[in-house]
């Protein structure tokens, strides 16, 4: 089954005359293709949710900054919640923001 599959594979892989056609992708390798329809709709809803998630984030930052202040005095505990929070809420914006680059770039 594996022996087929490689065989297979090694054929595709073969150098072309240059007038011949190009055989055709594989189903499994299929570009990305929007339903009919949702060429407008899907890029709004992305767009909806990163306005919505840096938002977020920086709701998030100013509540670390007001724990981190809060916690200045006798409840230091409370600071260092705001500081790791701080941590958490910049990883969180990263990958809200690297995900328009990234997924495409690895699923096609």
């Amino acid at each position: 089954m594996y022996l087929i599959s490689a065989l297979t594979d090694l054929v595709a892989l073969a150098p072309m005359a240059p007038g011949d056609p190009k055989p055709p992708a594989p189903a499994w390798d299929a570009p990305p293709k929007s339903p009919p329809g949702m060429e407008t709709i899907m890029p709004e809803w992305v767009g909806w949710a990163k306005y919505f998630a840096i938002g977020a984030g920086i709701l998030g930052i100013i509540a670390c900054g007001i724990m981190m202040m809060v916690g200045r005095r006798n409840r230091s505990h409370l600071s260092a919640e705001g500081a790791n929070g701080l941590l958490w809420v910049l990883g969180g914006l990263s990958v809200v923001t690297l995900a328009a680059g990234v997924v495409p770039a690895i699923v096609t």
